[in-house]
């Protein structure tokens, strides 16, 4: 498969009289993004706000974030199997608008910290403090019950994305890159003085709201398979899950997986990427081993000398984890983990919930119960969780006016395990 992205840069984003772009400005328009929301009957009201790098803003609640983009060439259309056709995608040209995002916030009792923080301390562990953020708040129908509001939540996100896309699809991006993989066959054979390279992509799939999906399908519901590295840089794998803000792969960060994006950069140089097996994590112990059996047996079966394996959140997922880095060595199989850890605010605690003496080369991506103070902010935006949801006040007891303390755990992708942050372990 070839996918060309074409990046048109956007630099600020504001309201205006029609969705398209004007310069490096993003405009959009209030009424056409509230009609297309409220097509989901649903959807009763809708809040928009824009927050921009810099500002003294927080976000509160964050659901999931998406970046705007729309195919122009090639089968298929952005988000398959939810706002488009389920036609394979990862093929022909599709044009992203970089430095923009789409942010859901949600009102639910389940709702987790999610916070985002466009300027401060706060704003150095979240990449979201770094692009033009179109903020929507959306009501649900009165006794809608709240998988429903969910499921129209992340419909809501992924049409807006793909609308905005849709609307500045004529403008010629300033950068375009080319990815490529071959079938397997072919692959393995392209670098054969190269090691050949896998990567486990391992998706959340725990129970109800703890969903991803691929193709529109629930991952639970679906066997570990091979996938083209495009297809996921291309939406066929969007976010639908409201677990720990600092760990969770929004949409955004499948779009942008940097795992993928680093193995296409050293393709060719140091190693041949082969391309992606997705797999789920599962709840009972033998949905586990079912899932990391198949895993093994498809690396072997793909020829990989070596893997990279990531998870999504913690506790439960990192039996899936090691199980799959034992099973994979197992094969002969080099296996590299990445995954966050929760040792406690002093970094004194068991990091994982388990572990395996063949995981011996691991990638940490911070600890997510390092403390931080966050300052006040000007503008507050979401609904504010309860102190038992990650979020206590400091020096006072309003988190709109005062300073708050929060674990990295309530900042949204802060120690993300697809690596898209900067935080890491340093060795005593």
């Amino acid at each position: 498969m070839k996918l060309t992205l074409e990046k048109i840069i956007v630099e600020d984003l504001v309201f205006g009289d029609h969705t398209r772009m004007n310069g490096t400005t993003l405009m959009v328009n209030k009424e056409e993004i509230t009609k297309k929301i409220k097509e989901d009957k649903r959807i009763v009201s809708v809040t928009m706000d824009i927050v921009k790098p810099g500002e003294s803003a927080r976000l509160f609640s964050v659901r999931d974030v998406i970046e705007p983009r729309v195919k122009v060439e090639g089968a298929g259309e952005v988000f398959p199997g939810l706002v488009g056709s389920r036609e394979p995608v990862g093929e022909g040209i599709t044009k992203i608008l970089k430095g923009s995002a789409v942010v859901i916030t949600e009102k639910t009792v389940e709702a987790k910290a999610g916070i985002i923080d466009m300027s401060g301390p706060g704003a150095a562990y979240t990449p979201f403090s770094k692009t033009n953020n179109l903020v929507l708040d959306c009501d649900p129908s009165s006794g809608l019950e709240s998988h429903q509001y969910e499921e129209a939540l992340r419909l809501a996100g992924l049409k807006i994305a793909q609308y905005i896309g849709e609307k500045c699809q004529e403008v010629t991006g300033q950068e375009k890159v080319l990815y490529e993989t071959l079938p397997m066959e072919e692959q393995k054979h392209m670098y054969p003085e190269l090691p050949k390279v896998g990567y486990v992509y391992m998706l959340q799939s725990q129970g109800l709201q703890q969903d991803t999906y691929v193709y529109g399908r629930n991952a639970k519901q679906l066997m570990p398979t091979y996938i083209f590295p495009t297809e996921a840089m291309d939406g066929a794998i969007v976010s639908s899950n409201i677990m720990i803000p600092c760990d969770k792969n929004t949409t955004y960060h499948h779009l942008n997986n940097p795992m993928i994006e680093d193995l296409y950069e050293r393709h060719g140089k140091d190693l041949n990427f082969c391309g992606v097996i997705i797999t789920n994590m599962n709840v009972t112990l033998k949905d586990k081993v079912i899932a990391s059996d198949c895993v093994a047996k498809l690396a072997e079966e793909c020829g990989f000398d070596g893997v990279i394996i990531s998870k999504e959140e913690y506790g439960n997922t990192d039996a899936d984890l090691m199980m799959n880095c034992r099973k994979i060595e197992e094969k002969g199989i080099k296996t590299v983990l990445v995954t966050d850890e929760y040792a406690g605010r002093d970094g004194s605690s068991q990091s994982l919930a388990d572990a395996d003496p063949k995981a011996d080369a691991v990638v940490s991506t911070g600890n997510a119960n390092e403390a931080i103070l966050l300052p006040p902010m000007e503008k507050v935006i979401g609904s504010i969780p309860s102190a038992d949801r990650g979020v206590s006040g400091t020096e006072g007891e309003d988190p709109c006016k005062d300073s708050i303390q929060v674990e990295l755990n309530a900042i949204m992708g802060a120690t993300n395990e697809l690596g898209f942050n900067k935080m890491s372990a340093i060795g005593c």
